[in-house]
């Protein structure tokens, strides 16, 4: 599983949060939730100084797929996941790429199946620590 190579920003509250969800929900393979492999590669901030143009939990997204379709996604925690709604939780391998890369960047990996996925990230159109909700 790898991700494109761009530097990715985390909160450290997600981290928290995440690392205490991730002992909760080993993985079916018993592998890291793609989420921890990027924590490796990334710079954790305070909510506070998280850029307005992050993917971080409870953000809401536009994506656009390798064939071209959009759609909106809501970066979740596990309980509020519901994929067909457009909640995708941060286990997930999709919510474990997209989190901490930045509008613009355009994420690559392989899922479980073995199939390449990618996407591209068009926009933010919310994040909780933008938005003044520091601990949402």
């Amino acid at each position: 599983m790898s991700a494109s190579h761009t530097e990715r920003i985390f909160s450290e509250l997600d981290r928290v949060r995440i690392e205490r969800l991730a002992a909760r929900f080993p993985t079916p393979d018993g592998l890291p939730h793609a989420v921890l492999e990027g924590f490796d590669e990334g710079d954790f901030l305070m909510p506070s100084d998280i850029p307005s143009d992050v993917v971080t939990v409870n953000s809401r997204l536009l994506v656009r797929d390798q064939d071209g379709a959009e759609r909106e996604i809501t970066i979740c925690y596990p309980s509020e996941a519901d994929a067909p709604k457009g909640f995708i939780s941060v286990l997930s391998p999709v919510g474990g790429h997209l989190l901490g890369h930045r509008v613009g960047a355009t994420v690559s990996w392989v899922d479980a199946s073995g199939t390449p996925a990618t996407l591209h990230i068009e926009a933010l159109l919310f994040q909780p620590e933008a938005s003044g909700e520091l601990a949402l």
